[in-house]
């Protein structure tokens, strides 16, 4: 079953002089697919009520091709590692539909009490629920598996559990007729 995945379109605003999203973006990509795959692990309650939270204590980001405006990314988030107070995601990126990884990122965090800030073990239910990890749930802020219901997606699954770029599989756009205007 794939890991969770989370996909997001690029927007304008996040990309660089060179027309590609910038570096820093795909730590904060990161930072938002983290709360979703929380949320679809069933744990994000424990750490909007204010009694747990997390800190990060390292990122290593690996970029491999880019990503460019409006085309749609996907995340698949897993946990790597758990250690006594600590937990690692891995996050590879891919452009939606593809099967090319084109960024990793590995982000290790540290648990701690949402008040004092201080370490915590990580509960018996948190580790569960990272272990299990939300295999097969996906995300979608991008609209794309609406869009691309009816196209078969890259690892063999329907596109209903996932998302599109709004273009057809051959990458072109839909044609779009408009009629003549009537002279009254």
């Amino acid at each position: 079953m794939p890991p969770f995945r989370y996909y997001l379109r690029v927007r304008y605003i996040e990309c660089d002089a060179q027309k590609v999203v910038f570096n820093s973006r795909y730590s904060e990509y990161v930072d938002v697919s983290i709360n979703e795959f929380l949320r679809a692990i069933g744990v994000l309650p424990d750490f909007l009520g204010g009694t747990l939270d997390f800190q990060l204590v390292k990122q290593t980001v690996e970029w491999k091709a880019p990503a460019r405006f409006d085309q749609v990314i996907e995340l698949s988030i897993a946990a790597t590692r758990l250690g006594t107070t600590s937990f690692t995601i891995g996050t590879a990126f891919r452009i939606a539909g593809e099967e090319k990884v084109i960024v990793t990122a590995e982000t290790v965090y540290v648990l701690v009490d949402g008040r004092t800030l201080t370490k915590l073990p990580l509960p018996d239910v948190l580790r569960a629920a990272l272990l299990e990890g939300g295999a097969g749930k996906a995300t979608d802020h991008a609209a794309y598996a609406a869009a691309n219901a009816f196209f078969p997606m890259r690892n063999g699954h329907s596109s209903s559990e996932t998302t599109p770029n709004s273009r057809r599989p051959e990458g072109r756009l839909a044609p779009h007729r408009v009629s003549p205007l009537k002279k009254r």
